[in-house]
Formats: structure tokens, C-alpha cells, sequence
């Protein structure tokens, strides 16, 4: 496939003029507001090509590929120009750059934060003028279809994925799901056999357990968490605490009720129960396949990396075992964090790059076969239900275990917490009010700062960002 040469962020940050909201740079020039469709709509005639920015592996980009031709057996007009660029962060921070001098994707994944950041540049495109549409296309085939979604296709979208999309304070939709993960619990299934332990449900049984271990084993460290940002944002939502907020005063996570779970946690450190990415200076999952933990928590898309290796026969040491996360209340208020890239478009002088661009988002969020595909490719969970539906998905599942199979398993644990998936507010900050209160976490676990000082700075340097 064809390849963007895009500009390096030092040659990029050397360019002589800048576009902002109502400047023009090149012949650029974008209006504030909502896209509005021009008179004449989608003109199906139109060479258009796009940009589209990915963190897609070899693998992936693959799958891409495949189905990348079947779109434009539907749109022979669209030609799409795909950049695989790192990780998530080097997206955010070549967009990013690239938005500060009037460049940038027509199409790119993204995070809600990473929207929040782009929406500085007043370049991010609400979706709800295209979702609605209702104007009609004819497509290489023949046929006709509307250019937006009809209501059985947004209802198709899992609820919680979807949402996520209005999560920026004006109830707009900026972007719709791609591929999604969650956090789980990976537990040792031949240890908990053999000492007759249950798998902790609540945070209590949680503490009984990590004891329990502890007793058994106290060498080890009982559980890994990977991301303290994630356990603190989690335990926020499921016992309703503050945390972040969109609109008014941004920061609100400096309270007695969120001091006072960190500092449960901070105990369990000092018992030797448990440890995180950032203490342990790697990712738990190396303890957990070296039995050293016997439970780690860390996302479902990673669950290749909690499986032990085999030996000369093809023998793992033990099973893997996977579970929700513990809840705080699973009965009234069950919240597990949504994780995972979505789409984000841009607008652009010329709107049928703009059509181009959603009706690519469209195909790839919406299509089951795509969607089930690049999720038994990748691990990730599709973004919406009706890959059920799917002959090749129900097998994939079908086959889900502790040992080869395990991408599966933690695939069908993620889908039966469906209902269960939440996303914070995104705003300018907020990806400062999530690096501050893993900060946080850290130093109070660590006993590195007393837990008010840890709170108080960790609101001034969220302040400090805006």
C-alpha cells in the first residue's frame, strides 16, 4: 500500500506560519463551529485521497489491507494513504505538532484525551451532522445507501464504547469506537486449586485473599496492579467519588473518601501484598508468569503477555485463570475502565475529504466481518455486537482457554462486562489529572510523600497545566 511521507516534527516546527481558529496558512483556512455539508453534498465523481495515522503492526496492518480493498470496492474514488506511527502517545504528539502549523491526518486514532488536546486547534470534527445524515450515495456496486448510520447501526455499537464519544462537556459526538480492551484479573489457576482460595469479587475479599497468600507463600507478592492511574480513576467510579469534571472546577480528586482508599492500598504495600508497574520498574506480568504473584490486573488486550511459557513438551507450569476486576459494589454500581483506541476526523478546506474520511470511519466501525477480524488478530475486543453473528468470531471464542487460546478468554470476559465500562470526562488537563494521580499513587504506596502533601501537589500541578 501506498505510503504518507509526512513531515518530521523538527522540520514541522520550523515552518514559518502558524494555523490557528480562523487562519488561513497555504490556502488553509477552517471555520470554529460544527462541519456543515456544502450545497452540492458528497460528489461520488471526486478523486479524493486521505490521511489516515494508526498504531497498527505489521500484523494488523495486514488485516487492514485485506478489507482496506473491499471499501474501495464500495468507494473506487476514496484512496486512503495509511501511516503506522509508533505507540499512542507519538500519534498524539505528531498530530498534535502537526495541527500547530496547519498540517495534520483527515482520519487518526486517538484516545479522549488526546481530542481534548486537538480540540485546542478548533480542527476536530463532530460527527453528529454525518451520523444523521440522511443524503444518499450510490456505491461501486450499484447500490445506494445514506451517507450517515441508520438507528439499527448505532444501536449496534456496545453502549459503553460509544459513549465515550461525548465525553467532552457539550453531550457532541467527536468519535466512535474502534477497538477496545478493559482491565482483568489473571489469577493462577493451579495455585488457587491446590490452596482452595476463591477468586476475590469485592475489594474485601480482595484483602482476605492477598493475606491468605501472603500465609501460604511469603516470598511472594501476591498481586500486581500494572497502572495506579487506572486503579485510582477505577476506584473513583465504582464508589462515586470525585475525580475529574469537564465543565467548572476541573480538578476535584483531593478528598477524605479518595484519601482514604489510596491509603488502604498504601497498607497493603507496606504488608507486602501487592506492587505496580512503576514500583516493581516493569510490568507485573513478569512476576506473575515467574510465580512470584499469583494475580496480576492489567489489560485484556495484553493477555498474551500473563501466559508462562511452555517447556520442550509444549507444558505450561500452570493455567491461567481470568475474572472482572474486584468492585467496590458490583451489585449497584459495577464500573471497569474502557480502553483502547477510537476514531477521530478532522475537518479540511475541501469537505469531501471529509466525507471520505467518515465514510472510511464508518465502514471500519461498523463492519462486522472488519471488526472481528482485526480483533482475533489483534486481542482487542470488537466495537460492536454483531460479530456474535460472525461464523469465524464464534469459533475464535469458542476455543477460548488459560494457555494458547487466552487472547479469546480475556475477549469473552471483556464482553460479559459490556455494561460495565466507563470513561472519565475529557478535557484540556485531563491527561495531566490522569499522569498526577498515578504520581500520587506512587509516592503514598511508596512512602515517599505523606498522603496530603501527595493530594495537594498532585492538584497544583494539574493547575498548573492550563
Amino acid at each position: 500500500m501506498k505510503t504518507k511521507l509526512v513531515l518530521k516534527l523538527a522540520a514541522l516546527a520550523t515552518l514559518a506560519c502558524t494555523a490557528v481558529t480562523l487562519s488561513s496558512c497555504g490556502g488553509y483556512r477552517i471555520q470554529p463551529g460544527d462541519w456543515v455539508a456544502p450545497e452540492g453534498g458528497f460528489d461520488e465523481s471526486a478523486e479524493v485521497t486521505i490521511s489516515f495515522y494508526s498504531t497498527m503492526g505489521d500484523d494488523l496492518q495486514k488485516v487492514f489491507d485485506t478489507y482496506l480493498a473491499d471499501f474501495n470496492k464500495l468507494y473506487p474514488n476514496i484512496h486512503v494513504e495509511h501511516e503506522p506511527i509508533g505507540g499512542y502517545d507519538d500519534v498524539r504528539d505528531q498530530i498534535k505538532t502537526e495541527l500547530s502549523v496547519g498540517q495534520g491526518p483527515n482520519l487518526a486514532y486517538c484516545y479522549p484525551d488526546h481530542v481534548a488536546l486537538y480540540n485546542k486547534s478548533g480542527r476536530v470534527c463532530t460527527l453528529d451532522p454525518l451520523i444523521h445524515s440522511t443524503e444518499e450515495v450510490t456505491l461501486g456496486d450499484g447500490t445506494k445507501t445514506i451517507i450517515g448510520l441508520t438507528d439499527e447501526e448505532i444501536d449496534n455499537y456496545i453502549p459503553g464504547y460509544y459513549e465515550e464519544g461525548k465525553q467532552f462537556g457539550d453531550n457532541k459526538l467527536y468519535t466512535l469506537p474502534f477497538s477496545k480492551s478493559t482491565e482483568v484479573l489473571y489469577y493462577n489457576v493451579d495455585f488457587f486449586e491446590k490452596n482452595n482460595l476463591t477468586v476475590p469479587t469485592t475489594w474485601d475479599e480482595m484483602e482476605e485473599t492477598l493475606k491468605k497468600i501472603k500465609e501460604i507463600d511469603p516470598d511472594s507478592t501476591p498481586l500486581g496492579y500494572d497502572s495506579e492511574a487506572n486503579w485510582f480513576i477505577t476506584m473513583c467510579e465504582q464508589l462515586n467519588t470525585p475525580y475529574t469534571s469537564a465543565t467548572g472546577e476541573h480538578f476535584l480528586f483531593n478528598t477524605p473518601e479518595n484519601k482514604e482508599f489510596v491509603q488502604r492500598f498504601a497498607n497493603w504495600y507496606k504488608n507486602g501484598y501487592i506492587t505496580t508497574q512503576e514500583l516493581n520498574g516493569g510490568y507485573t506480568s513478569d512476576l506473575f508468569v515467574s510465580q512470584k504473584s499469583y494475580m496480576s490486573i492489567g489489560s485484556s488486550a495484553g493477555a498474551t503477555h500473563q501466559l508462562p511459557a511452555a517447556d520442550a513438551s509444549g507444558v505450561r507450569p500452570f493455567e491461567v485463570g481470568i475474572a472482572p476486576i474486584p468492585q467496590a459494589d458490583a451489585e449497584n454500581h459495577p464500573a471497569v475502565i474502557s480502553q483502547g483506541p477510537s476514531l477521530v476526523m478532522f475537518k479540511d478546506e475541501d469537505p469531501q475529504k471529509v466525507y471520505a474520511s467518515w465514510l472510511l470511519m464508518k465502514f471500519m466501525t461498523s463492519n462486522a466481518e472488519f471488526q472481528a477480524q482485526f480483533s482475533i488478530s489483534s486481542g482487542y475486543v470488537p466495537a460492536v455486537t454483531t460479530v456474535n453473528d460472525i461464523p469465524a468470531y464464534q469459533e475464535h471464542l469458542s476455543k477460548a482457554d488459560g494457555g494458547d487460546n487466552i487472547s479469546a478468554l480475556a475477549a469473552k470476559v471483556c464482553m460479559e462486562q459490556e455494561e460495565w465500562y466507563f470513561t472519565s470526562p475529557a478535557f484540556i488537563g485531563s491527561s495531566e489529572a490522569r499522569d498526577q494521580v498515578g504520581n500520587l499513587m506512587q509516592a503514598v504506596l511508596s512512602g515517599s510523600k505523606d498522603i496530603d502533601k501527595a493530594f495537594s501537589d498532585a492538584i497544583a500541578e494539574c493547575e498548573a497545566s492550563l
